[in-house]
């Protein structure tokens, strides 16, 4: 970055006072960011962002309150500009999928080195879509191994496929039957059916396999 490029603007949720006190003073102490906030609650962090201009939000997963996915994918419903990296301990397949399906575009392990941090902070702002090593290793294991498999989304009709878009984009049930103005009922029945034809029990057992097979 250069010396006339402003810093990146940093929102911190995290609810250790430590870990957020300390990332607060990692990024303020950087050239290239400076912290535009910090908070130990999603809620004070949205509340935060309806008023105040966000480039890139740091977002733990495990808050009090509502968590940091379902906090992702609000920021991203209402500021599609924001860049949101989840930053956590977890590394299973579902917090992953189902940050990423939220709108996070990065997704990095809190042992991450602090230089490595910032640079990954660089990267999201620039554009691109930081993973820790491992993060990275799980999430093309698994698309490999969807890939591999045939196609089950062939016996879906065109609404069930419609609906399988909208829970792999991260909508709740009552959003789809909204913005499809169909009931809510009709919504679970019509995902029961896809469920049994793609042979799975989950939203995000659902999404891996269309992400795998239809948008690879």
């Amino acid at each position: 970055m250069s010396a006339d490029a402003p810093r990146i603007g940093v929102m911190v949720v995290e609810d250790r006072v430590e870990v957020r006190d300390g990332l607060a003073h990692l990024l303020d102490a950087s050239d290239s960011c400076r912290c535009a906030g910090a908070f130990e609650t999603a809620e004070e962090a949205l509340d935060h962002l309806a008023c105040t201009p966000i480039d890139v939000i740091l977002m733990d997963i495990e808050l009090p309150g509502i968590s940091g996915i379902e906090a992702a994918r609000r920021a991203r419903a209402d500021h599609p500009e924001v860049q949101i990296m989840m930053l956590t301990v977890y590394q299973d397949d579902d917090r992953i999928f189902d940050s990423l399906a939220a709108g996070a575009t990065g997704y990095v392990l809190k042992t991450t080195p602090p230089a490595r941090l910032l640079a990954d902070i660089a990267m999201l702002h620039g554009g691109g879509s930081p993973m820790s090593s491992a993060i990275a290793r799980r999430v093309v294991e698994t698309f490999h191994t969807r890939r591999a498999r045939p196609s089950v989304t062939e016996s879906l009709t065109p609404r069930e496929e419609e609906i399988l878009a909208l829970l792999a984009d991260g909508f709740r049930y009552r959003e789809i039957g909204e913005r499809l103005f169909i009931s809510l009922d009709t919504v679970r029945t019509h995902i029961r059916h896809i469920y049994e034809k793609m042979q799975v029990r989950s939203r995000t057992e659902a999404t891996l396999k269309y992400l795998g097979h239809d948008r690879g």
